[in-house]
């Protein structure tokens, strides 16, 4: 920064810093820390979920105090949307704050309370907290972590928040969830085949199939580009289809 008084030659984000610190200095606000995740699809419209504590007066949303906490899944006659397509939770009589305020709903996903759940199994019969500081000192984190990609750009957001969320707080010492993380990818649904004459080591192009009593034989993906397949790189794939010859629609 410059032409900033005390603020020159600093970072924006050294300044930033600077700035409320000073400010706590002369006793005319505070810093706080504000946690955001940008998730749009964290709600869910079933019953089986963590409800949210969140509570309408009109159409503005406010946060349950602590002490009304935890907020527990009411009985439904049914774990079904309402007639008129509401979540099963609108089923529910009197779901509602003491004061008479609707209460939110809808529940968090399934990766919500599943993040936190590592933590849980350390010391789950602990009755005073999420877990006690012998057990988290002691199990600490994940070794191994396997998933999915879908888990990256849900689970695992909500993993690695949880964890940095409680260790930003002094809650736990750990501030990555898992030793080591593998993510084996996704299957795309999609095979590629060759038709092979029966009885025969011709094959023949898909169009031309119907014409040949023919046997579909998956392929290597790795050698086939929009639907053509490199014949070269064929042949040196298995030995038995080193002298393979082909028909093809454009001969």
């Amino acid at each position: 920064l410059m032409n900033s008084d005390f603020l020159n030659g600093l970072s924006g984000f050294d300044a930033i810093k600077k700035c409320i610190s000073i400010i706590e200095e002369k006793e005319i606000g505070i810093g706080k820390t504000n946690f955001r995740l940008r998730d749009a699809i964290f709600s869910r419209q079933r019953y089986w979920g963590e409800p949210f504590p969140v509570y309408f007066k009109g159409d503005i949303p406010y946060l349950m105090d602590e002490s009304e906490l935890p907020l527990r899944l009411p009985d439904v006659d049914k774990y079904l949307p309402t007639e008129s397509g509401e979540p099963p939770l609108a089923r529910a009589e009197n779901w509602k704050t003491k004061d008479g305020f609707p209460i939110e709903t809808s529940t968090m996903p399934g990766w919500a309370g599943s993040s936190w759940y590592y933590l849980r199994y350390m010391d789950a019969s602990n009755n005073d907290s999420l877990i006690g500081d012998e057990a988290a000192d002691y199990w600490k984190d994940v070794d191994l972590y396997v998933g999915g990609s879908e888990h990256a750009t849900g689970h695992l957001l909500y993993f690695r928040f949880w964890t940095k969320f409680l260790n930003d707080i002094g809650r736990i010492k750990i501030s990555e969830p898992a030793k080591k993380l593998v993510n084996q990818g996704m299957i795309q649904g999609t095979s590629s085949l060759v038709y092979r004459i029966n009885g025969t080591n011709e094959f023949v192009s898909k169009n031309l199939a119907d014409q040949f009593e023919t046997t579909a034989i998956h392929v290597d993906v790795n050698i086939v580009s929009n639907d053509v397949l490199n014949i070269e790189a064929f042949k040196k794939w298995r030995p038995e289809f080193a002298d393979a010859t082909f028909n093809l629609e454009n001969g």
